[in-house]
């Protein structure tokens, strides 16, 4: 990985799209910091188009799509995405599953949560589980002490044993039913609302992450970037993005937003 300011002016010249993780990716320590907001606006006057890939719920989602300063946004790991229509003041929410299959997963999820709660001590349901429609995220650092790693694996290990996709966040594991990913919705998102095909213009887009989760989108975007704290994973990353900041969290991602914007 090389620093943020060795990338290229003509790459950074040609951005159009700006995808970011959130938590440990625009937050840091929980907390939302004001260059943030401000990047993030400033990245939308400059006429690129911001969008949160995020695992977090659609109850977050619903209200970031509204009020943030985004176009668009994808949650629950690639489970659905949600676009805003300021004009029009209309919300259009896409599901990779039919609410069928996101119920009767959420059926299979509540037995899965009861074995991994009795199976690994020190773990718990996210705070943030009432506003999920597709996922389970189980919470190993966020509001309870770190588990070792040996743990997270464990709790990976069981959703995976049950059919269950699973990955890990900087702060939960995230397990679901489907074959998707952060990307597969991302490819929806921009063929569906902006009428890009991602294979044709992902020299033109930087996407910005900080954990396991995110190695699809390392893996696809040859201008990935990942935050400073993305080194606390490097031992469990197969894919590692191209560049990296040399901040944390969200002034790790303001960092690149001012060297992009600097051309």
């Amino acid at each position: 990985m090389k620093t943020i300011e060795k990338m290229p002016k003509a790459i950074k010249k040609r951005i159009r799209y700006i995808l970011a993780d959130i938590d440990d990716t625009l937050t840091l320590n929980g907390r939302l910091p004001a260059v943030v907001f401000d990047a993030m606006e400033r990245v939308q006057v400059a006429g690129i188009r911001m969008i949160p890939i995020t695992g977090r719920p659609a109850g977050w989602c619903d209200h970031i799509a509204r009020m943030w300063p985004v176009d668009g946004i994808v949650g629950e790991n690639g489970a659905f995405y949600f676009y805003y229509d300021d004009l029009q003041r209309k919300m259009s929410r896409r599901y990779f599953r039919s609410e069928e299959q996101r119920s009767a997963d959420r059926d299979k999820l509540a037995d899965l949560k009861l074995e991994i709660l009795k199976k690994i001590p020190g773990c718990r349901v996210s705070a943030d589980q009432p506003y999920r429609e597709a996922d389970l995220a189980i919470d190993y650092c966020e509001d309870v002490a770190p588990l070792p790693m040996a743990d997270i694996d464990r709790i990976v290990a069981l959703f995976e044993i049950a059919g269950a996709s699973a990955k890990i966040s900087s702060i939960h594991v995230n397990g679901w039913f489907g074959n998707y990913d952060k990307l597969t919705m991302t490819r929806m998102l921009l063929a569906e609302v902006f009428e890009d095909d991602l294979e044709a213009v992902k020299e033109d887009v930087i996407f910005i992450g900080d954990s396991p989760n995110d190695v699809p989108m390392f893996q696809f975007f040859p201008q990935a970037v990942g935050v400073a704290n993305i080194l606390q994973f490097k031992k469990k990353i197969k894919h590692k993005p191209a560049w990296v900041t040399q901040q944390e969290g969200g002034y790790g991602f303001a960092e690149m937003v001012d060297e992009i914007l600097a051309t």
